[in-house]
């Protein structure tokens, strides 16, 4: 019942983020810059919390723009009800709905939704990931120089060693090609399935990384954060990859 209700849940709140893609809304902005949140962030939530409470009333919830509700129960859905918010406000289709569910601790099973391009990612635990229904793995490739990477930048940048422009930076003057699509959830899925070689991010948030990151290990790669310690979706620095590039990528992040 659990896999169920997920994939109803994405669904439900996919079909909102369709239906609203491209057409005229209310856009607010949260604190800091450019950290926007819009009315259909809110209906796809909604739509989304009122299936799993409704199958689930027990369980918690930890929800991007709703944050916790909080019960007793050992499991808790983890939402990002519109990953990529950016990219959707300006009719970018490189965003998605992001659902994790997590049993004391541990993410068991995720999804992680494009309607815009009918690309439904899911994972659960032991069972591998799928791309609409096909299993995918990720890349074989075991040289970083011929990898293409992706990553992401805060919206407010720390002024400490090794920041995301150092990384960045150090990256491209070898050559080596770093994508910014402006959603972490659909770059671990395109780690998973081979698109990408690699994925970092400074400063992400659990409703960021929590059916992304079960994606990728059930795919066979590797995450941990950014010093190549055991990753879990509370920490805010992660890299991802097929395993094979993941230590020489780390040197590029720990330098």
């Amino acid at each position: 019942m659990y896999r169920e209700t997920l994939i109803r849940a994405a669904h439900a709140g996919a079909a909102i983020l369709k239906e609203n893609f491209n057409t005229s809304f209310i856009i607010k902005n949260k604190e800091g810059i450019n950290n926007l949140v819009t009315e259909i962030d809110h209906a796809c939530e909604k739509a989304i919390i009122q299936i799993i409470q409704k199958a689930f009333p027990e369980h918690k919830i930890l929800s991007e723009e709703c944050g916790l509700i909080e019960h007793d129960g050992n499991y808790q859905w983890i939402i990002d009800p519109i990953d990529g918010t950016v990219n959707f406000a300006h009719s970018i289709p490189i965003c998605c709905v992001s659902i994790a569910l997590e049993k004391d601790g541990e993410i068991i099973m995720g999804a992680v939704y494009n309607p815009l391009i009918e690309e439904f990612f899911f994972a659960e635990k032991n069972k591998g990931a799928y791309l609409n229904d096909q299993k995918i793995h990720v890349s074989n490739n075991d040289d970083i120089t011929k990898s293409c990477l992706a990553t992401g930048f805060p919206y407010k940048y720390l002024d400490q060693k090794n920041n995301p422009l150092d990384v960045f930076n150090a990256l491209i003057r070898k050559g080596i090609p770093v994508r910014r699509l402006g959603s972490a959830a659909i770059d671990l899925c395109y780690v998973a399935c081979g698109r990408f070689d690699g994925f970092y991010e400074h400063s992400l948030q659990p409703w960021d990384t929590a059916a992304g990151f079960l994606m990728v290990k059930e795919a066979n790669g590797q995450v941990t954060n950014l010093t190549g310690e055991p990753y879990n979706p509370y920490q805010h620095g992660l890299v991802s990859s097929n395993g094979r590039i993941h230590t020489q990528l780390l040197k590029y992040i720990c330098q």
